[in-house]
């Protein structure tokens, strides 16, 4: 079992100011893998004293000094992928193939946009006799979820540092164990003392002494609507500038043109994928009415040919969920799914057949899914996909965006150009085009509850600069 109880404040690993320990569990088997310090508001205040000392310098080094220092961090963390991905796998439940191919990669993708960005970035810019200046927001405060934790960390971390940033990181405490190695790799690239801080606790003593901290300049939130809204209030006495990426319940429109089959099979792949804990995934899958028991009949043999196993075996398709209450928030839903009437076309209640340990989600389908259903308007974050039943476009368009949520969006039509007009129409802050995959270079984030500002690419990057305008410059 790994021992990981110092937290990582000016450039030490050094132990909490009061010893308290959590085991950290591994979701496939219940069993403890590591153990971690729970921090406290006087951790909090000694890892902003240290970002604050260290923005001095930092927030005003060269452009060239902070290319050099992310071409360092890329070297450290390739160095490091097999690490990260067996880490993520046994913390959070990824099966390795794609802790492998996409939970360890993504946050070297994130550091390869924010160089990309870095490189050529204007930070000042001449208009007429006015001179825009971009300078770094300050100390950033980031608090990250447990379901893709390195590409959350990375995707704030990177531009942060790319833009002139310090940082004061507190990951989910329910998988904390791939960001002590995302430290390590930091700490190995050479990251000046201070300018990265790492303090391991939960989110109602940690988050929310991150949130209130008057020393912290901007705070960045991943995680449940829920938690957020709490983060916000946390940080409104200081009026911080505040960024969220929070819920989804994502809809994805297969139009009466698409490839039906082809259009179903992917979706409810990737609803399954991560064993539905993405906050994007496409849960409510929307159909032309007159070929929903088709559409159904796709999806019922899609997931029935989703393995679900032990991580590290190969042929696993989807492992377990990541703990023990996320488990039984999934069981609920499922049993809600039911009593409402909608139609269960496989999976259901309980744990896989021939398992009987470990928190694994029978992969499940609803067929005549109401939009009013708790299973259409709650974010599941497990593998269970809802079919809705529509009547024209107009409907479809109605449907998807009757909800609280914003995320993402998914069309699929064999006609380009009306799939673009149904996407236009959608109140989110993505939209897929026949099974599209995600691009680091594009903005990403939310409309209404799915939370505020963007991540990823030159959108992210900006979000950590302020702007100051100088006037009476010579023309």
């Amino acid at each position: 079992m790994k021992e990981c109880l110092n937290f990582y404040i000016d450039g030490q690993w050094v132990p909490p100011v009061t010893p308290k320990t959590l085991d950290v569990l591994d979701p496939a088997t219940e069993e403890p893998i590591g153990r971690i310090s729970l921090g406290s508001a006087a951790d909090v205040d000694k890892a902003v004293v240290a970002a604050r000392r260290a923005f001095e310098t930092f927030g005003r080094s060269s452009r060239e000094e902070r290319i050099a220092l992310l071409e360092r961090i890329i070297a450290a963390y390739q160095a490091r992928l097999g690490d990260l991905a067996e880490t993520i796998s046994h913390e959070m439940g990824a099966p390795m193939w794609l802790a492998n191919a996409a939970q360890a990669p993504s946050g070297l993708a994130h550091l390869a946009q924010a160089l990309e960005v870095l490189r050529s970035y204007a930070f000042v810019e001449n208009k007429g006799t006015t001179r825009i200046i971009k300078e770094p927001v300050g100390v950033c405060g980031f608090i990250t979820p447990w379901n893709w934790p390195v590409n959350q960390i990375m995707c704030k971390t990177a531009p942060a540092l790319a833009a002139g940033c310090t940082i004061v990181l507190k990951p989910s405490e329910i998988a904390p164990l791939s960001a002590i190695v995302v430290t390590e790799i930091l700490h190995e690239a050479g990251v000046p003392a201070g300018v990265f801080n790492l303090v391991n606790g939960d989110g109602p003593t940690v988050g929310a002494a991150i949130a209130a901290h008057p020393g912290i300049d901007m705070v960045s939130f991943t995680g449940s609507t829920r938690a957020g809204v709490q983060v916000a209030k946390n940080a409104a006495d200081s009026v911080k500038r505040v960024t969220q990426e929070l819920g989804g319940k994502s809809a994805n429109i297969i139009l009466d043109d698409a490839d039906l089959k082809r259009a179903v099979e992917g979706g409810a792949r990737s609803c399954f994928m991560n064993s539905g804990q993405s906050c994007n995934a496409p849960t409510r899958m929307l159909v032309p009415r007159k070929r929903l028991a088709e559409a159904a009949a796709i999806a019922k043999a899609a997931a029935e040919a989703t393995t679900v196993g032990d991580p590290r075996t190969e042929g696993t398709t989807i492992g377990p969920v990541v703990s023990e209450t996320q488990f039984d928030k999934i069981q609920r839903l499922i049993e809600a799914g039911i009593k409402e009437g909608a139609e269960l076309v496989t999976g259901g209640p309980g744990r896989p057949d021939g398992i009987a340990r470990g928190y694994y989600v029978r992969p499940t389908v609803f067929a005549n899914v109401r939009n009013d259903m708790t299973i259409a308007r709650e974010e599941i974050f497990g593998p269970v996909l809802s079919i809705l039943p529509y009547d024209t476009d107009e409907d479809a368009i109605r449907i998807a965006n009757d909800t609280p949520y914003g995320l993402s969006g998914y069309v699929s039509s064999g006609d380009q150009d009306h799939a673009l007009r149904v996407a236009a129409r959608l109140r989110t802050g993505n939209v897929h085009l026949n099974g599209a995959g995600p691009d680091f270079a594009a903005p990403f984030g939310g409309y209404k509850q799915s939370g505020n500002g963007r991540e990823w690419g030159e959108h992210g990057f900006e979000e950590f600069l302020e702007l100051k305008a100088v006037m009476g410059c010579a023309a």
